[in-house]
């Protein structure tokens, strides 16, 4: 990791604004379940079955970057299970970045961000599922650390 100076607290995005979680490896994958929870701490929904939940158990530094409508950031952090299953999605975890870093890729003022990645849903039985998720998720981000 670089030593770049920490540009502060962590930016507000859309919701179901995609990003990337980035670990040990390097490996990285897509995430649309990530939530802000406060300055330096995100939320986020992973499949259960997922080589990254195996990753951050044995490594649990992490990254997380997101590039949307005016933000492009990465924050880099430690990362750990809050909670082993979803009361409603129990294939699902809940993952906390604890955030020691933000780079604002966008600080230098030589770029702007005009858009995020497009996507949807191509069934109604994912988009329910994905409902569900989100709800749960988004009570976890309210949620004080380590409660």
């Amino acid at each position: 990791m670089s030593e770049r100076p920490d540009r502060g607290p962590l930016p507000e995005w859309p919701l179901r604004a995609p990003g990337l979680l980035i670990v040990a490896g390097p490996h990285a994958i897509p995430i649309s379940t990530a939530f802000r929870a406060g300055d330096r701490r995100l939320i986020l929904g992973l499949a259960r079955r997922r080589e990254t939940l195996e990753r951050l158990r044995e490594d649990p530094q992490a990254a997380f970057a997101m590039l949307a409508a005016g933000i492009a950031f990465t924050a880099y952090g430690r990362a750990g299970v809050m909670r082993e299953k979803l009361e409603d999605m129990p294939n699902l975890a809940a993952v906390e970045l604890r955030v020691d870093r933000v780079q604002d890729h966008l600080a230098d003022g030589r770029t702007e961000m005009l858009d995020q990645a497009r996507w949807r849903w191509v069934s109604d039985e994912a988009r329910e599922a994905d409902a569900t998720v989100v709800a749960e998720i988004e009570a976890l981000a309210r949620t004080e650390p380590g409660a």
